[in-house]
């Protein structure tokens, strides 16, 4: 719980394996970011590459932010370089994989939202009240260091729409 006057905290993490072309959005979003003047980021704002570090991503989110934003790849078939905001709401996801061992490096943002709500029934600790995917359309995420045209292209369109889910009122003000 913050408190009065004390700003909340949101954490940007830039998912993504850069030595995969494209699935290097996410990190590669959140590099643009990092190169903004810091007061251009509200209060409270955090920026982490993640990039295939999903159990540590999981363990950071249960020091308590209020909002997580997730820069990621979302492929819907769609043209590479589309850009989609989804707003995932702070329930974990419904569609689980089964049990078994875990893999580290290839842990999706469900997967990564499943592993929290996990790991906060076993070991407390606050959860995301709100929780946003930045997602962009790959091109191509086969082996291979840099992002396609298009792909780079949406680059700072994507940096523009985390900034401005982070400007919005229920970003930065409790949901009742």
């Amino acid at each position: 719980m913050t408190t009065a006057g004390e700003p909340r905290r949101t954490l940007v993490a830039g998912v993504g394996n850069i030595f995969l072309g494209d699935d290097g959005f996410g990190v590669e979003t959140v590099r643009s970011l990092g190169r903004l003047d810091p007061a251009a980021l509200p209060p409270g704002t955090e920026l982490m590459d993640a990039g295939i570090r999903g159990v540590h991503l999981a363990y950071r989110l249960l020091e308590g932010y209020r909002t997580l934003v997730l820069v990621d790849l979302v492929s819907r078939g769609g043209p590479p370089g589309t850009l989609r905001t989804i707003d995932v709401g702070p329930e974990p996801p419904e569609v689980r994989r089964a049990p078994g061992p875990l893999d580290t490096h290839a842990m999706d943002p469900a997967t990564v939202l499943g592993l929290l709500h996990d790991l906060h029934a076993g070991a407390g600790g606050t959860l995301p009240e709100a929780v946003y995917v930045v997602g962009c359309e790959p091109g191509d995420a086969s082996e291979g260091i840099g992002l396609t045209e298009p792909v780079a292209r949406a680059v700072e369109t994507a940096a523009g729409l985390v900034l401005d889910l982070l400007r919005r009122p229920a970003a930065v003000t409790r949901r009742h």
